[in-house]
């Protein structure tokens, strides 16, 4: 249940028998707001797999959310069921009929998905994630382009399973790990050991912020630091620049440049 992918890439020899016609679901996420605070929700039980609809759903959510954000804005990403997100839509790959088609299909989504990390790297407000379940391989990368992240202990584990099923990580997947987790160790834990990270560990190694007993107390946790960034008002151009000037090597390969910001009262 905690891989991305199946177990090994067999899948890729037999895709030619998965014929079956494969519809993707319209309705993935929803966006609400109480107060300063918006709430993105995967909405559902399943596992929340990152197929072109929810991906394209995301940024235009994240539209939505920049558009209407403000001083003291924040988002906080959550999700419905026992997963985060359990990475790329393989069924969707799988239903392209042939090997070259999956291949084609989980191409095509590994470049949809490189934006919606711009658009998180980009967004004008903190911006959190409330880890209430599994995060693998591309929901992983998900949970880390936010800003700050709370988790459950009890249950649910970060897992980059590529290694596992041999195949290697896009180059924004690595500059977002070598970014965002500061240890080494961690690191290689993560890509070459294909650990998988319970709470209290991911606090340790420094990959979330904070553990808690409960998807209830995951959440909270996550309302109470939103409550506490929002209470900065800081200019949104002045945070998202800031936030991008301290990962060069990811915003690099996000194709996003950093752009001076002076007071207006200058």
């Amino acid at each position: 249940h905690y891989s991305e992918y199946p177990s090994s890439l067999s899948y890729a020899t037999h895709i030619s028998k998965q014929t079956e016609s494969f519809f993707l679901p319209t309705t993935m996420c929803t966006l609400e707001k109480t107060g300063n605070i918006f709430y993105l929700t995967l909405t559902g039980d399943d596992e929340h797999r990152l197929n072109p609809t929810l991906i394209a759903t995301l940024r235009s959510t994240l539209a939505q959310v920049k558009s209407q954000s403000v001083k003291g804005s924040v988002l906080i990403t959550k999700a419905d069921g026992r997963f985060f997100s359990n990475g790329f839509d393989l069924k969707y790959a799988q239903a392209g009929g042939s090997e070259k088609a999956a291949v084609d299909r989980l191409t095509n989504m590994v470049d949809l998905l490189k934006p919606v990390v711009a658009d998180f790297m980009s967004l004008p407000i903190p911006t959190i994630a409330a880890v209430t379940g599994h995060a693998a391989a591309a929901g992983l990368l998900l949970a880390l382009s936010h800003d700050y992240k709370t988790m459950r202990s009890d249950k649910g584990v970060l897992y980059m399973s590529e290694l596992d099923i041999g195949m290697t990580l896009p180059d924004y997947f690595m500059a977002m790990i070598r970014s965002k987790i500061g240890s080494a160790g961690a690191q290689r834990d993560l890509v070459l050991k294909t650990a998988k990270i319970r709470g209290e560990e991911a606090v340790r190694l420094g990959m979330v912020d904070s553990a808690h007993g409960t998807a209830e107390e995951t959440v909270d946790a996550a309302v109470r630091l939103a409550e506490e960034l929002g209470k900065k008002r800081w200019d949104g151009k002045v945070y998202a620049e800031m936030r991008k000037s301290l990962f060069p090597e990811l915003c690099g390969l996000l194709g996003l440049k950093d752009v001076a910001v002076l007071p207006s009262h200058l």
